[in-house]
């Protein structure tokens, strides 16, 4: 098929579109912007756009499918273009049910743990040779890509994600997979720019759960009360499978699960990793993996790029990177690397990235997220907001919202990098959480220090 990618850069299409060129379609796309790492893979590829832009003489009679990114707006040429011509359109996730029709589909939603816990569960089949298909939306350690389409892969795994699916169709991306098993980890509030409460956030994931086929499995966690009284509620028979966060032990700064006949090291940490494991248990059970080559499996998980990931570590310092930037997702990473590392002092570092965050009216979710920390910095950048067409947020408001007196606020890098240089990192846990970049700080202050290694 000659197949065209219209937003061709973001994190999930561009892998889709190589892993459709690997299986022999003609594939072309196009963005107005696309960086690295997909640049790069497009690239090596041989189908990265020669400019960046909007063609639509990029499609034509002879193209046979076009691929709609949630990136392109609504009046896009290339839409238009394939209107005109009344090519096939499709969104990634149409995409995603119409190559795994005849695939056991196991979808992960929920508003935090999704990346880690669909992480868990193809880490967990591939050690286990059994193969699947995927989607996820990050890097995992040993396998390639965050994508992958075969003809004979019995299983998928799918991030299932709540936000729109494109400019034309506002549902849930996790609306068009039809799962045989989903398992929901959570559900807090996020995403105030798309749902502008929480009654409304909450009703996504109502319809979603009331519109499953009456034999998919529903796997979710007990120990969310939101998300427990939902399904107390709508549950029916039991095909809803409740589960909590599996036994652990931090010892010394190592974290074992707690068997009844042993303990097993792991690298994973903190209670919500222990309920995205327990959750990946749960599936593990149904595809019918023997209790000990799940365990083989979960003492060897790296985890996924950007999730409580090591940039550092030494005798006195350690330093995670992690994606954590929702009110829910920041107060559990907080309370998990406190709790391996108690006796060592937290500083945390919270950028404030998303529409989400930056908005005044749903600042107060982050009330308490940062209690855990021995030093807590907000980050957000004044210039961020002015491209999402913010208005201003003061810094008393931050403070207020996160109800931390002696919470250190900064907007801009230099000023973030001249605190990072003020601090005594003896003895110290470094915790940088943001879907960001910190404005481009790079960590140069750090690395000065000599704290952070140079990568090659």
């Amino acid at each position: 098929m000659k197949i065209h990618f219209i937003a061709i850069g973001g994190s999930i299409m561009h892998q889709l579109a190589i892993q459709l060129k690997k299986q022999g379609h003609e594939v072309s796309g196009s963005d107005d912007t696309i960086f690295d790492p997909a640049l790069a893979n497009l690239k090596k590829e041989g189908i990265c756009p020669a400019e960046f832009g909007w063609f639509p003489e990029k499609i034509d009679s002879d193209t046979e499918m076009v691929v709609l990114g949630k990136h392109a707006h609504a009046d896009n040429p290339e839409l238009a273009k394939a209107k005109s011509l009344d090519v096939r359109i499709m969104t990634f996730p149409e995409l995603m049910y119409e190559h795994s029709k005849d695939k056991t589909r196991i979808v992960v939603a929920g508003s935090h743990g999704k990346t880690t816990t669909t992480s868990m569960i193809i880490h967990m089949l591939l050690s286990s040779g059994i193969d699947c298909d995927y989607l996820v939306g990050a890097k995992i350690e040993g396998v390639d890509g965050s994508v992958k389409l075969t003809k004979d892969a019995k299983y998928v795994v799918i991030e299932g994600d709540e936000y729109p699916t494109s400019a034309e169709d506002m549902r849930p991306k996790f609306v068009h997979y039809h799962p045989h098993v989903t398992i929901i980890t959570g559900i807090a509030w996020d995403h105030a720019n798309v749902f502008l409460n929480e009654e409304i956030y909450l009703k996504v994931f109502e319809d979603y759960i009331l519109n499953l086929h009456k034999d998919t499995k529903v796997i979710y966690c007990k120990e969310d009360a939101q998300l427990n009284a939902l399904a107390e509620r709508l549950k029916d028979g039991d095909r809803f499978i409740p589960y909590k966060a599996h036994p652990f032990e931090n010892i010394d700064g190592v974290t074992f699960l707690s068997l009844s006949d042993r303990k097993i090291e792991t690298n994973i940490f903190g209670q919500h990793n222990m309920q995205n494991l327990c959750a990946a248990k749960k599936v593990s059970k149904l595809v019918g993996l023997p209790s000990d080559d799940f365990y083989k499996a979960a003492a060897n998980f790296k985890g996924a790029a950007k999730r409580l990931e090591v940039l550092f570590k030494d005798e006195q310092l350690t330093i995670y990177k992690d994606y954590a930037h929702s009110p829910s997702k920041v107060r559990a990473t907080v309370k998990a690397v406190k709790a391996k590392h108690g006796t060592k002092k937290l500083i945390a570092v919270s950028e404030l990235h998303t529409y989400s965050s930056l908005n005044a009216e749903f600042l107060p979710q982050y009330k308490g997220a940062l209690d855990a920390a021995d030093v807590a910095v907000v980050h957000y950048d004044p210039e961020a907001m002015k491209i999402k067409r913010m208005p201003d947020l003061p810094g008393a408001l931050v403070r207020t919202a996160f109800a931390k007196m002696d919470l250190f606020i900064t907007n801009k890098k230099e000023d973030l990098a001249f605190l990072l240089d003020k601090i005594d990192f003896n003895d110290s846990i470094l915790l940088l959480m943001s879907s960001g970049n910190y404005g481009g700080l790079d960590l140069e202050a750090i690395k000065k220090k000599g704290l952070i290694k140079e990568t090659a």
